[in-house]
């Protein structure tokens, strides 16, 4: 079943955490609502589950308005941060609940709730729990036996806010790995909210990057990471260096001070992925003195200073001894991939002058 919200805003007395959204999801999809902490996406969540009323705006199930349709009746599951589990009921208990309070006339027989309750259990790949209590279980266990008793009921949608946000690091990427299968098998569309940029990149099929209750840009992981379409995604979604430019037209002037006042500044941005270091002075390099070195896993980040400000670049361990970098020492960088920002608007540049000076 798709969703789809339409102009949705949400006020708290004077507060305005959602404004004019709106968002399509279709059938089978997994999207992930990404932003800071009280950017409206839990509140986005809550209002696509009816668990809260949106002060303007529709909310759709496959076509048909349900803005006004009781959460009991969206056919809805919802996966809480903290499982929401009851601590006196047995994992099977827990699972089977939200069979067990369905009206008498649609409430499936003993045996058919067994057979729905195991099953889950064994989708989730812990059957063998099916007679402890949530206290003997761990939080990535609790969280998957939220997620069993989420879907029991047979939802069209999936919500899930944080699901993974109480748990370790080890324990959040070993379940990503998993909810994404669980979807892949399940084939309902399903909406996730993070603050966590390596979760929404890894699991989503599109992110929803959300900034004081409107959407800055929804697009594919890739697009989102690679194409930044405002300032505030590309400083939200990784490390970036900013560059004061200059821009006249097509051309871009990077790394020129604007005078004050004038209508041509501008900030170019780029990841430190995406700067190379060179030993000699080039046409489009900048001139920089290497402050600090430091190997991370897989990668050498290596700290510059240019014109009073630090900069980072990132090398591959290969790349760094290749250059055979030392603190101290002047190099040149070489941005790969620029984009120019004019406040909130992208500049569409096709000419790069880069300033030398160090």
């Amino acid at each position: 079943m798709s969703i789809e919200v339409k102009n949705i805003s949400k006020r708290f007395g004077n507060f305005v955490a959602l404004d004019d959204v709106s968002l399509e999801i279709p059938t089978g999809e997994l999207v992930a609502l990404l932003g800071p902490s009280g950017c409206g996406k839990t509140t986005l969540l809550r209002i696509i589950a009816g668990m809260e009323s949106a002060s303007a705006g529709t909310v759709m199930f496959h076509g048909e308005e349900a803005t006004n349709v009781p959460t009991r009746e969206r056919q809805v599951g919802f996966v809480f941060q903290h499982y929401a589990l009851f601590r006196h009921m047995s994992v099977f208990e827990n699972v089977a609940f939200g069979l067990r309070v369905k009206p008498r006339g649609e409430r499936p027989s003993e045996k058919q709730i067994r057979e729905r309750v195991m099953h889950l259990l064994s989708l989730v790949q812990l059957e063998w729990l099916a007679d402890r209590y949530p206290s003997q279980l761990s939080g990535g266990q609790r969280q998957r036996i939220a997620l069993a008793r989420a879907l029991a009921v047979e939802p069209k949608v999936l919500l899930l806010d944080e699901p993974f946000g109480a748990l370790d690091t080890q324990v959040r990427k070993e379940l990503r790995r998993w909810l994404r299968h669980l979807h892949d098998e399940m084939h309902i569309a399903s909406v996730f909210v993070t603050h966590d940029q390596e979760e929404a990149l890894e699991v989503a099929d599109r992110v929803v990057v959300m900034n004081k209750g409107h959407i800055e840009q929804i697009g594919s992981p890739d697009e989102v990471y690679s194409a930044p379409a405002t300032p505030f995604v590309y400083r939200f979604l990784g490390n970036v260096n900013v560059f004061r430019s200059r821009v006249h037209g097509t051309w871009a002037e990077i790394d020129r001070a604007p005078e004050p006042g004038s209508k041509d500044e501008a900030l170019a941005f780029v990841r430190p992925h995406d700067i190379d270091i060179q030993r000699e002075a080039s046409a489009d390099a900048l001139a920089a003195r290497i402050v600090h070195i430091q190997a991370i896993g897989p990668q050498v980040r290596v700290e510059v200073e240019h014109q009073g400000e630090i900069f980072e670049v990132d090398l591959t361990r290969e790349r760094h001894e290749q250059l055979a970098l030392a603190e101290g020492e002047t190099v040149w960088l070489r941005p790969r991939a620029l984009r120019v920002f004019q406040g909130e608007q992208l500049v569409d540049a096709q000419t790069f002058d880069l300033g030398a000076g160090i």
